[in-house]
């Protein structure tokens, strides 16, 4: 393939626009360095993309954005994004019926039925006391708390240990899946413990323009920068300076930041590859949610809480009833997800409708399919001994930056990109007190 062009020359070039190189860039372009963001597809975002179709609103997997992330309360204009909050709860469904857990203290209207469930189960409740602790209270880094308690230990293992059972451990091990995108209970249990606290005091939502919102902010003013559909085939560092190869010529810069998956990171910088963390997304839009079983609070995640769950969805929701800017009046929008592992197929449509239905309480038939998304590598793990922080200078020149050094969250993702921004700019100032 021709490398035509001559070099062009940049203080840093950033490969991936993604939530970490957006950020990675932002923090660059203030401190007055000439960036130049090189992304492989035809929109910003990275695994962040929403598509419009048949005047719906779909992302790429069923994703949601929890504004109690400090890097989102920090680097973000919630407000502007017109977020719309899902219930704080879970429509967990059993071999009896349907039972709701929802926070008290944020939705008065369903103290009743939460009451009602965990009423009968005392010894369950203390017992998911007893696993939570770690993560409850003030002081210190969470992390700093939670990690030296917890970081060799898998979820699964923590869970047994606390004495955790019945059905609020059902509950708590299917609506984790769907976040952690790992039903086997084999991820870190400290990570396990952060995620839960996030969602104890925030509550995640969807923004109005769906969550490609998010990274269109994070690109508001960077656009004259950033190149699109500009795959890089390779970095050569056999210079002073990195030069990146792509298939419209050769990019010089005196820092390369790839801020990219995991597996393309390892192709480009030779960092180690995480394991992925797949998952099928299903939407449908629904004209008539009939056949419902139960009166549900509108949008609440619904997760098979039986002992043998009876389909492949993690969790299923009727995203517009909480979000309804995600569908046209009178219409509504329904999704399901998957775990997918390695090797293993997907499992049909038909299947995922079924289980949807059965676990919203609904009737599955006159559901129009909208759009399946199957990624591969939609997280990256996060195994035991569990590490909040993984470098991000591989050699000089040369940063990485993106969910997999850090914590496999939107919040992972921009605070990597921060601190390769940080990085590089700690380069440049000895550079500069070297030459002084």
């Amino acid at each position: 393939m021709g490398r035509a062009g001559r070099e062009v020359e940049a203080d840093v070039v950033v490969v991936g626009a993604g939530l970490a190189g957006l950020r990675c860039a932002r923090v660059l372009v203030d401190a007055g360095l000439d960036v130049v963001v090189l992304e492989a597809t035809d929109r910003v975002g990275g695994r962040v993309r929403t598509d419009r179709v048949d005047g719906f609103l779909v992302d790429h997997g069923f994703q949601l954005l929890n504004p109690a992330y400090p890097a989102v309360r920090r680097w973000v204009d919630v407000d502007a994004l017109a977020l719309q909050a899902f219930p704080a709860g879970v429509l967990a469904r059993t071999e009896q019926g349907a039972e709701l857990l929802a926070d008290p203290l944020r939705e008065l209207g369903l103290t009743g039925r939460t009451a009602r469930s965990v009423a009968v189960r005392p010894r369950e409740v203390l017992a998911l006391l007893r696993w939570a602790r770690p993560a409850v209270g003030r002081g210190r880094e969470l992390a700093d708390r939670v990690v030296p308690r917890r970081g060799d230990l898998t979820l699964r293992d923590s869970l047994d240990r606390a004495g955790v059972h019945g059905l609020l451990r059902r509950v708590l091990e299917r609506f984790l899946a769907g976040v952690l995108l790992d039903a086997s209970g084999a991820t870190a249990d400290a990570y396990a413990l952060l995620l839960a606290r996030t969602f104890a005091t925030g509550t995640p939502a969807l923004p109005a323009d769906g969550m490609a919102a998010l990274p269109a902010q994070l690109a508001a003013g960077l656009e004259d920068r950033v190149r699109l559909r500009c795959p890089v085939e390779g970095i050569d560092t056999s210079r002073d300076e990195p030069v990146l190869l792509t298939a419209d010529g050769a990019t010089r810069a005196r820092h390369v930041v790839v801020a990219t998956d995991g597996a393309t990171a390892h192709r480009l910088a030779g960092t180690p590859t995480p394991s992925p963390r797949g998952v099928v997304t299903q939407w449908w839009a629904v004209d008539d949610l009939a056949g419902r079983r139960d009166a549900l609070a509108p949008g609440v995640l619904a997760v098979d809480a039986r002992t043998r769950p009876t389909g492949p969805a993690v969790n299923a929701a009727v995203v517009s009833s909480a979000a309804p800017s995600y569908a046209p009046a009178g219409r509504h929008l329904v999704q399901a997800s998957a775990v997918v592992g390695p090797g293993a197929a997907p499992p049909s449509e038909g299947r995922m409708r079924r289980h949807a239905a059965d676990l919203l309480g609904l009737a599955d038939t006159g559901w129009g399919e909208l759009a399946r998304h199957e990624l591969p590598r939609a997280l990256p793990a996060q195994p035991v001994p569990f590490a909040v922080r993984r470098p991000v200078v591989v050699r000089p020149g040369l940063v990485v930056c993106g969910d997999h050094r850090d914590t496999a969250s939107i919040q992972g993702a921009l605070v990597s990109g921060q601190r390769a921004a940080r990085a590089v700019l700690g380069s440049r100032d000895r550079d500069r007190a070297d030459h002084a």
